[in-house]
């Protein structure tokens, strides 16, 4: 035996001895008994009826008391009490290492006594009182460790009874216009119908909605707490008789409706001071403390209230809305204040804003990095002038860098393996310019962008490419959740400015590949839509698709004028193609911060006419941070397609098919810490068949065995304004040949690892 080995048996034993020795109830006074966790909650219905779940959840909070050693966004008590061990078995001298070690670990017991079971059964009956069910009953037994006494769980069982129904409801009688209002807004309410349930929450939700609702008809100071409801369960049985009334100590002023009167706008320099400058405007006074950068018509143009008409709160909030949406103030304050002159009920509205510094600069990065040596940081730098022209224009202009090197084996005695370097520049204004082919309000803050875009790649051992781009959008929003954008026009020229004979020689060995590489003109225009909606607290969805078409305008032209053949644009080819995306993400909340998050995207692309292969730039692929995470960017497909040998150039693992489906279950550690365990799945495939890639074409019947699949766990630093994400990628199934047979073939443990550093979520 060598004496590492002595020494790890050694060690091992002494833990072992450690462990088996220390006590998690040593300390604990006689009649104390450490609490470890719920054994069970039996919740039973009257008769046997099903239980909601939503009166369960109650109970379970109730109860949710969290035991020592507990991660309560697993639900899920670790084994090893170290705390406790350390509280029970560690000398606490008054100063020293052994003081700062108990200081640092040790954790005080939880008892049955702090857990106050007997509480937890009338808190659970008055939850249930709360939901209807006012025959309940609620126990509780210990159960006692056989091996330790002095540790339990705790049983609770619960009777609900049967639960009561609304039988009849009484609304307001119809002697004014709020009463009416009241009656109308209660008799369509979801929650104020004879059979359902009676429930206090759902009672406090229809009268915060009627609320909602009455504050948008004038009544500005109405407040829930002036309804009441009154219940009689004795008339019927297990049925409620309710009635709703208006507080008695409601004042007269809530039950006013307003009107609005004058409407003022105070523009403050970011900077204070100035000299007041006034205009008055269709839409109220505008007060400038000059020098003012600002258009005349752009705070009007944002102005959603109108002097005599009905007030109403969505005119605060959708003034709030557009004026944030310009992006050029930093404080924005409404405030709505009685006219005491007025012989009517009038509200007065006094905007506040400060201007914001014009100017803002910020810094991005990121990096990833896999097992086979490969390290890839990036960073972007930003400067932004938020008001231009003094209309709210927008110029950003975004520098950025990354590169990529190789650390270990087959960097071919080079440090660098590649840069990217460009320069972005975009000018947005806050409407709509000509032509007008969309009739909306400026109101809605609708934008014109302009973009003009350089980049240059360096792959030393391969080639250098240049693409330069430029174009137009129009954005606008015509609903409430739905954000479109139009492309009329996107000219992109691609240019290889050198390529190496390793890389010429494989791409002649593969031509298809080599035409989507080639010097070109992509004259583009698209669309794209969003929808993003919180359907409620629990439930988020987030639905984009986009569809893009390049090249059949100019084709139809240069057809029209009597050109056969290959058509350029001075002197270039230009693309031809279709492309469309579609990508849909639903987040779930599980329970308080523990949320499941489950994204579906597909994408695919057709070349045709002028074209035989899409370009490169506009072709998919899978693996990286934001996709695939086990496996690298570019690094697998098409299809069951892998090269040969161990080359490190990944051109050919495109496709332009592609599919992923990923799923992540996040959940709060500490503070700020966050925590994601991940399922990751998906490939790119062709559309046409590339007998140089064999096994790259879409196939229904290999589809599934084509799909790369890793799993994974990942931290987040998330502190609202930013998100620093670290993901350890797991590789479970490669689509191509590792020489493995099985579902799970990757070559081994080590090489299916991949470690992504990124900023914000992945999707």
């Amino acid at each position: 035996m060598t004496l590492r080995c002595f020494f790890r048996l050694f060690a091992s034993a002494m833990v072992v001895s450690l462990v088996s020795s220390c006590s998690t109830t040593k300390r604990l006074g006689p009649d104390d008994v450490l609490y470890t966790g719920v054994k069970k909650i039996e919740i039973v219905g009257a008769d046997n009826q099903k239980v909601p779940g939503s009166v369960k959840a109650k109970v379970e909070t109730a109860v949710d008391v969290a035991p020592n050693n507990y991660i309560k966004a697993l639900k899920w008590r670790y084994p090893f009490p170290l705390g406790l061990w350390v509280y029970n078995n560690w000398p606490n001298p008054e100063k020293g290492f052994k003081h700062w070690i108990y200081e640092k670990l040790a954790e005080e017991p939880v008892l049955v006594g702090d857990v106050r079971p007997q509480l937890r059964t009338k808190m659970i009956e008055t939850e249930l009182d709360n939901s209807g069910y006012f025959r309940n009953t609620a126990s509780y037994e210990l159960i006692y460790n056989k091996k330790n006494p002095k540790k339990a769980k705790i049983f609770y069982r619960i009777e609900t009874g049967p639960g009561y129904l609304l039988d009849s409801i009484e609304l307001l009688p119809d002697t004014c216009h709020l009463y009416h209002k009241i009656d109308s807004l209660a008799r369509v309410s979801t929650y104020l119908k004879p059979g359902n349930r009676y429930s206090t929450d759902s009672l406090s939700v229809a009268r915060t909605k009627i609320t909602n609702s009455l504050r948008n008809l004038g009544y500005y100071f109405f407040r829930p707490e002036y309804i009441e409801y009154l219940a009689d369960s004795t008339i019927t049985p297990e049925r409620i008789a309710l009635r709703m009334t208006i507080a008695r100590n409601t004042p007269k002023f809530a039950k006013s409706r307003f009107r609005t009167g004058d409407i003022t706008v105070y523009v403050n320099r970011n900077q204070g001071g100035g000299t007041p400058d006034t205009t008055v405007t269709r839409r109220g006074t505008i007060i400038r403390m000059m020098p003012s950068k600002l258009r005349t018509g752009l705070i009007p143009g944002c102005v959603t209230f109108r002097e005599g008409k009905t007030f109403s709160v969505s005119d605060m909030n959708r003034t709030q809305t557009y004026l944030s949406r310009l992006g050029i103030f930093n404080y924005i304050n409404i405030e709505a204040i009685p006219d005491t002159t007025s012989a009517t009920p009038t509200l007065d509205v006094a905007i506040e804003c400060t201007f914001d510094a014009p100017y803002e600069a910020s810094i991005e990065a990121n990096v990833a990095s896999k097992s086979n040596s490969y390290i890839g940081p990036g960073v972007t730098v930003s400067v932004t002038n938020r008001n231009l022209f003094g209309g709210g224009e927008q110029l950003r202009v975004d520098l950025t860098g990354a590169y990529e090197w190789q650390t270990g084996h087959g960097s071919g005695g080079s440090m660098f393996n590649s840069y990217e370097i460009g320069i972005n520049s975009s000018l947005a204004f806050p409407r709509l310019l000509l032509p007008r082919f969309i009739g909306l309000s400026r109101r809605n803050l609708n934008w014109t962008r302009f973009t003009l875009n350089a980049d240059l790649l360096n792959r030393p051992h391969y080639f250098n490419m240049a693409q330069f781009s430029a174009s137009m959008n129009y954005d606008w929003q015509m609903r409430r959740y739905f954000t479109y954008t139009f492309t009329p026009l996107k000219l992109t020229f691609i240019k290889m400015i050198r390529t190496t004979e390793l890389f010429d020689s494989i791409i002649g060995a593969n031509p298809a590949v080599g035409l989507s590489f080639r010097n070109q003109f992509i004259p583009q225009i698209g669309w794209s839509m969003i929808y993003d909606r919180a359907m409620n607290r629990d439930n988020l969805i987030n639905v984009q698709a986009s569809v893009a078409e390049a090249g059949n305008l100019m084709w139809t032209l240069w057809r029209a004028c009597g050109v056969r053949g290959e058509k350029r644009l001075f002197g270039m080819p230009f693309s031809q193609f279709v492309k469309g995306t579609a990508q849909v993400v639903y987040s779930r909340r599980l329970s308080g911060e523990n949320w499941l998050v489950t994204r579906v995207f597909g994408g695919i692309a057709h070349a045709y006419g002028n074209s035989a292969e899409v370009p490169y730039s506009e072709q998919f692929y899978v693996g990286g941070a934001n996709s695939v995470r086990a496996f690298a960017v570019r690094s697998i497909g098409p299809g069951s397609y892998h090269p040969a040998g161990d080359r490190d150039n990944n051109f050919d693992e495109t496709g332009t098919f592609k599919f992923e489906f990923n799923v992540e279950y996040r959940f709060p550690i500490v503070g700020p810490l966050h925590g994601a365990l991940f399922l990751d799945s998906g490939n790119v495939w062709l559309l046409k068949d590339d007998p140089e890639r064999p096994g790259s074409k879409l196939e229904g019947s290999t589809f599934f065995k084509d799909l790369a699949v890793g799993t994974g766990v990942g931290l987040r630093f998330d502190i609202s304004m930013l998100v620093l994400r670290a993901d350890l990628g797991i590789g479970i199934h490669a689509p191509y040949d590792t020489g493995k047979s099985g579902y799970y073939n990757m070559r081994s443990f080590k090489d299916s690892l991949a470690f992504h550093l990124a900023i914000g979520y992945p999707f």
